[in-house]
């Protein structure tokens, strides 16, 4: 059996600012944005050369779900953004503006820095020690 995750959904206020961070600040594809109602889109965008995960970008439609715009883990971590050159990347985020939660720092397991989304979501971006 072969499985894996395809799409990983994101709470998000607005389609349309959404898709300007992710594409404009991040870097990231907008692989799909179809118009399912008036109210309801299939947004989809991904890191250039993804080719298993995509990110689905899901307009919070009920209160509860509001509420949780941002703050979907608790506070931790979210999302790992895996890169080949870490620092285009982090330069890459910092020309955009994008807000630096915590520094670059050189771990066992690689170079890491913690990046926050327009909604405070917490992403970490990381360059694997080969």
């Amino acid at each position: 059996m072969k499985q894996h995750i395809s799409l990983i959904s994101l709470l998000v206020d607005d389609y349309d600012e959404a898709i300007s961070f992710y594409v404009q600040k991040v870097g990231f594809v907008l692989l799909e944005d179809t118009l399912l109602s008036e109210a309801k889109r299939w947004v989809r965008v991904a890191p250039r050369g993804a080719t298993e995960c995509a990110v689905l970008l899901a307009k919070a439609s009920t209160e509860d779900q509001r509420a949780c715009i941002g703050h979907q883990t608790g506070g931790r971590v979210f999302l790992f953004l895996n890169t080949d050159d870490f620092w285009r990347d982090y330069q890459n985020l910092i020309s955009n503006g994008v807000r630096i939660v915590r520094q670059p720092s050189a771990e066992s397991y690689g170079t890491v820095a913690v990046f926050a989304d327009l909604y405070g979501n917490l992403w970490d971006l990381i360059e694997m020690k080969n």
